[in-house]
């Protein structure tokens, strides 16, 4: 029994849809999907469909891309459409109550989370205000500027601020004396949004609210998408790990899609990075 990790499949590429389709069931594990599966609804639906056919358990977060729209409905609402989507094929959302991993090498808590950013990864002498200034001096704007409403809330900020603050208390209120696994989309820390060919990218990777979850919530594995870059991070004895395939030059086409799951529990001792 295994407990896996994927993000940022973005099936909208045809590759990536190719991958998924190859992937081999797997009836006695679990799959967390860490967002930015897919943009339109129909696919979205179509790979929850695939994926919770082939593992005993899926649980999904909400990437950037899934909550983008130019038509209705918009921000929380949109949101909201994604959960009931996941709900009707007994996928697990952070709206849901958390499940308790029972296999090796014990019970975790697993706690999918979601709560975007807020501008504050960004150097120190860069004023939040400007972060999104700072990051277009560079060439660099996220479509989310355009393409991610809040509704009803006034801003990107103000959700993050409301979906931290419901999330904090939930996860201290349900702590049940086990160690977590935590699974957001974007990083909890801001020295792990490090991306070395769109450095000033940060101020749309994260929110600095949640920079000590992993020692407040008794977290031993944190997992994460959305910058692209597989790795394995260390902190405070809490093991991260960033489980992206990303776009199709991102990764190895000849590797099939099982190669790019991430083993979170157990742990696979010999990885670190994968190219």
């Amino acid at each position: 029994m295994q407990l896996w990790a994927i993000s940022d499949l973005h099936l909208s590429y045809r590759a990536n849809r190719r991958l998924l389709g190859n992937l081999p069931p797997h009836p006695d594990d679990w799959l967390i999907v860490a967002g930015d599966l897919a943009g339109g609804e129909e696919r979205f639906c179509e790979a929850l469909d695939l994926l919770a056919a082939r593992f005993a358990r899926v649980i999904w977060v909400p990437g950037n891309h899934e909550l983008w729209s130019d038509t209705a409905p918009h921000g929380v609402a949109r949101y909201e459409r994604l959960v009931a989507r996941c709900r009707e094929r007994g996928v697990l959302t952070p709206e849901d109550p958390y499940a308790v991993w029972p296999g090796p090498p014990g019970p975790h808590r697993v706690a999918p989370l979601f709560l975007l950013y807020d501008y504050t990864f960004r150097p120190d002498h860069v004023a939040v205000a400007d972060a999104v200034a700072w990051a277009v001096e560079s060439g660099v704007l996220c479509s989310d500027e355009q393409l991610l409403r809040p509704d009803p809330y006034p801003t990107r900020q103000a959700w993050c601020a409301a979906r931290c603050r419901q999330t904090a208390a939930r996860l201290a209120s349900e702590r049940a004396d086990l160690p977590t696994v935590l699974i957001n989309h974007w990083p909890l820390r801001a020295e792990h949004a490090v991306l070395p060919r769109i450095p000033r990218f940060t101020p749309w990777c994260g929110t600095r609210a949640a920079h000590d979850w992993h020692r407040r919530f008794d977290a031993r594995v944190v997992v994460y998408g959305h910058l692209h870059i597989r790795r394995t991070r260390w902190c405070d004895g809490t093991r991260f790990e960033e489980v992206s395939l990303g776009y199709p030059r991102q990764y190895d086409p000849e590797r099939p899609l099982e190669y790019y799951l991430r083993a979170v529990l157990p742990a696979a001792n010999d990885w670190r990075y994968v190219p």
